[in-house]
């Protein structure tokens, strides 16, 4: 790093990142005591409610998650419905095993998608299409519910000031260094940067985040937006389908289910680079919309910790300042608290695959699950 006057361009960014780290942390202790989080007691559903899986090829994992659905209480009309998207590892096999007869659950054959769409919001429109539920819960076969979370979460949608979609956040299991450098980031990230109740209030399309491991959402709201078919290209299924619900009048949310959900989303470094390339060009709209946000994370994450190293003290608030963040939002991953003081690796980790992303993109080599995206 170039030295440092006292008016010098360094010096004014360090000073504005570190300012801004600070405000951003400041802004997350806000909205940790805004979050919607799910009633200690959950009351019963009395509602018909459907819980729909997705699953291509998760043998590996798809029991653990099908039995917690099964266990679920307080729902008194309970449905659960798996698709089997053309697996090929003997997946529908493990759930008949796991659902052992239940009466509760039907296995579906999904169909191949159709040109210009993409395969899990294809599923999920098929199994939306079979639900008969007036609540629909959106679970992903690698997400592990606790036995009160689907009334838990029906609560806090209809809650006094209800939401047509909710997603309560998961905590996410995370295996090796990768997992444990990046996937802190994804709750890290909207509880730093959005204003969680004014978002709700809020009918603008671009201030919506969902994530669809666990999704809630009213079956009325959902065909007033289109459905999943609306959204069929989308590779962020889940922050178009909340968009889209938006945009037909719905409000939407995010709430806490740290308690409620666990998701593994990889068991791999391999697989997590993987699942990162395949989406994460799209996550800031464009190329330049990409630019500006790895730009304003250097500033902000990385360069404060680099000027911190050769003295400086405001950098050091700024460092100090984005590992009190990542502090912050630790309930939402299953990593140590010791695990932030790398948030600097963590931002130019994240960064990097971004970088892979687009390479990907432009090159139109980006695949999941043997289909291209």
């Amino acid at each position: 790093m170039p030295a440092a006057g006292p008016f010098s361009p360094v010096r004014l960014l360090v000073t504005s990142g570190s300012v801004l780290a600070v405000v951003g942390t400041l802004h997350q202790l806000v909205n940790h005591r805004r979050l919607r989080r799910p009633p200690p007691v959950p009351p019963p559903t009395e509602v018909p409610v459907s819980v729909l899986v997705p699953a291509r090829d998760e043998a590996p994992r798809i029991g653990p998650t099908v039995a917690s659905l099964l266990a679920q209480r307080g729902v008194g009309d309970l449905e659960v419905l798996v698709l089997d998207d053309g697996s090929t590892d003997g997946t529908a096999a493990v759930v008949a095993t796991t659902a052992a007869g239940d009466p509760r659950l039907r296995l579906l054959t999904g169909t191949p998608p159709p040109p210009g769409r993409l395969g899990k919001p294809h599923s999920c429109a098929q199994l939306a299409a079979a639900a008969g539920g007036e609540v629909l819960v959106f679970v992903d076969a690698d997400v592990v519910l606790a036995p009160d979370a689907v009334t838990a979460a029906v609560a806090m949608l209809r809650a006094p000031d209800p939401l047509a979609l909710l997603s309560p956040w998961p905590r996410q299991a995370v295996t090796g260094p990768l997992a444990r450098l990046v996937q802190p980031l994804l709750a890290w990230s909207w509880l730093t940067t959005l204003p969680l109740r004014a978002a709700e209030r809020s009918a603008r399309p671009s201030m919506a985040v969902a994530n669809g491991q666990f999704l809630v959402v009213e079956a009325a709201a959902l065909a007033r937006a289109g459905g999943w078919s609306a959204v069929g290209g989308a590779v962020l299924d889940d922050i178009a389908l909340a968009r889209a619900i938006r945009r037909s009048g719905g409000r939407t949310g995010v709430g806490d289910g740290s308690t409620l959900a666990t998701c593994r989303m990889y068991d791999t470094g391999r697989d997590l680079h993987a699942g990162y390339r395949k989406s994460l060009w799209a996550a800031f709209g464009s190329p330049v919309g990409a630019v500006a946000v790895a730009a304003a994370l250097l500033v902000v994450y990385v360069l404060p910790p680099a000027a911190a190293l050769r003295g400086s003290r405001i950098g050091a608030l700024g460092y100090a300042a984005g590992v009190a963040g990542r502090v912050l939002a630790a309930r939402f991953t299953a990593t140590t608290r010791w695990d932030a003081v790398a948030h600097p690796v963590s931002v130019l980790t994240t960064l990097g695959l971004l970088v892979s992303s687009w390479i990907g993109r432009v090159r139109g080599t980006l695949a999941w699950k043997g289909r291209r995206v």
